[in-house]
């Protein structure tokens, strides 16, 4: 069983998520971890815990989703995986974070990069890939089939969508992606989004403004 830890992070109210099961090791998703807190407060965790950090993902490469990155390599020796499509919203990041008023430490880049589909093991335990861009180019969302939960992003929130106005973002892409990706999983599947509380996919489907 898959056990579900999250943070909220830094300006935009980002969920940081660590992964773990029995054997202790532990996925770190979207380190958004900004103030030395909030740095901290995850590190605590996995201290008082006894976990060992072996994959460092991010579903998407938006600023708010990748603020931690450095420190998560700094602290576990972890470069991030994500999808290649990704690299030029990485990239872009230092030069928009200043104006924004956010101090950025640069994310080191992959090793190499995550498939629109397959799967990623850590100890007893699988996620699958599931491709779905729209709120960022090359958007991948992490699901655990034996626990019925996704770990989503930016692309479905309670009784809304991520956001399609940014560089690379799509609206229709977005809708197709949730219809023909997401809404493929079990109804009684939890997704735990980028922001915000979770949700289910049978309750998205029957409530959803954007998707009725």
């Amino acid at each position: 069983m898959i056990h579900i830890k999250s943070f909220v992070c830094n300006p935009f109210q980002e969920n940081t998520y660590l992964l773990y099961d029995g054997t202790k090791e532990c996925v770190i998703i979207d380190p958004g971890m900004y103030t030395g807190t909030e740095q901290n407060a995850v590190v605590r965790f996995i201290s008082e815990n006894n976990l060992k950090p072996t994959l460092l993902l991010n579903t998407h490469c938006h600023i708010d989703h990748v603020l931690g990155n450095k420190f998560v390599f700094d602290t576990y020796g972890l470069l991030p995986q994500f999808h290649e499509g990704e690299l030029p919203v990485i990239t872009s990041v230092s030069a928009y974070a200043a104006p924004m008023g956010i101090q950025y430490e640069v994310s080191p880049l992959p090793s190499s990069y995550l498939a629109e589909t397959g799967t990623l093991k850590f100890g007893n335990s699988v996620l699958e890939l599931v491709f779905a861009p729209g709120h960022s180019p090359a958007h991948l969302c992490f699901y655990s089939a034996e626990d019925r939960f996704l770990i989503g992003g930016d692309v479905l929130f309670y009784r809304s969508i991520g956001r399609t106005d940014l560089p690379g973002g799509n609206y229709n892409q977005l809708l197709t992606s949730i219809r023909e990706s997401i809404f493929k999983l079990p109804d009684d599947c939890t997704v735990y989004p980028g922001h915000g509380p979770e949700t289910t996919i049978g309750f998205e489907k029957l409530n959803n403004p954007f998707l009725s």
